[in-house]
């Protein structure tokens, strides 16, 4: 998968204003305060999988991630790092060392193509630990297709919640056992999907149960 990626194809414009061929965006400053400090040195593998710092690390990375992405990305490769076609869709660059040195490289020096900057360098620009979160928010997207077989039930959650109905708990559970079963694109282990987002909105001792209807919302929209 990687390999065909990578025969050119795979051209991360991870921000859309420094090259003539992006318009006049400016890259937008990702705030990663709240990451570990992983050094001056390039790394050549993710540091913010949670198997390495943690759940908590981890979510922070991949929210962090989320802004950046969005924020700098979104434009050529697609909201939620979903592609419209017209740029390569980076949820299908493996989560493994591979894919992690050949990002890592391409956000550092960018990426010339006859002449022609298809991606500015951005190493200096926006740093490592904004490479590596957003590295972290796209290898936890979904697989196309991921909650085909799930939607008619999270529509009926997404409803009881916005109606402030049900069993607060047990949907939580239901969430996160359907979280459990949705792949990602990249072979991650953990997908950041809308049923994800919703079950950690409801968890603890002050559910969120309007920011977990329409984590749903916009899940599920996103999907289709």
């Amino acid at each position: 998968m990687f390999d065909a990626m990578k025969g050119g194809a795979l051209i991360m414009t991870l921000s859309a204003g420094v090259a003539l061929a992006h318009g006049d965006v400016a890259p937008q400053p990702v705030n990663t305060d709240a990451l570990p400090n992983v050094g001056e040195e390039w790394l050549i593998e993710n540091p913010y999988r949670a198997e390495k710092v943690g759940e908590e690390v981890w979510k922070a990375a991949v929210a962090i991630g989320d802004s950046g992405y969005n924020q700098n990305c979104a434009r050529c490769h697609g909201l939620g790092a979903v592609s419209g076609g017209l740029a390569p869709d980076l949820r299908y660059l493996e989560a493994e060392e591979y894919g992690d040195e050949w990002y890592a490289e391409r956000f550092r020096t960018g990426y010339t193509q006859n002449g022609i900057t298809k991606m500015p360098a951005f190493g200096e620009l926006l740093g490592q630990q904004a490479a590596w979160a957003i590295r972290t928010y796209i290898e936890t997207r979904p697989d196309d297709g991921a909650l085909d077989d799930f939607t008619p039930r999270l529509k009926e959650i997404r409803d009881q919640l916005a109606a402030g109905a049900g069993d607060i708990a047990a949907l939580k559970d239901e969430l996160m056992g359907i979280a459990g079963k949705i792949e990602t694109a990249s072979g991650a282990p953990v997908a950041d999907s809308a049923a994800f987002r919703a079950a950690n909105l409801i968890a603890g001792d002050s559910p969120d149960v309007k920011a977990a209807a329409e984590a749903l919302t916009i899940g599920l929209s996103a999907a289709h």
